[in-house]
């Protein structure tokens, strides 16, 4: 049984590693998700969607292909500092 799991467990971790999403963004701004890598094939990219369908955009209108968590990376907004005045604590009534 133990003899078993190693290359069971070695398999999985193989199999989960090729399932990658990919964003494709367009001129007009807009993304569009992928269940599979979109692979240029005669001046247009084919890729399958989140059904399993075969669907096509051609390569004029594609800006960039991103794997889906570089995309989440580059949408994270940064932080901005509040205007807020920081809440002053009882204990620090004698500073002022």
């Amino acid at each position: 049984m133990k003899k078993a799991a190693l290359p069971l467990l070695i398999g999985l971790m193989a199999l989960t590693g090729c399932a990658h999403q990919y964003v494709m963004r367009l001129d007009n701004g807009s993304e569009i998700v992928t269940a599979s890598k979109p692979r240029l094939v005669e001046g247009a990219y084919t890729f399958k969607d989140a059904k399993g369908q075969e669907q096509f955009v051609t390569a004029g209108r594609v800006r960039e292909v991103v794997s889906a968590s570089l995309a989440a990376k580059e949408n994270k907004p940064k932080a901005l500092k509040s205007d807020t005045p920081k809440k002053r604590h009882w204990y620090f009534l004698w500073l002022a």
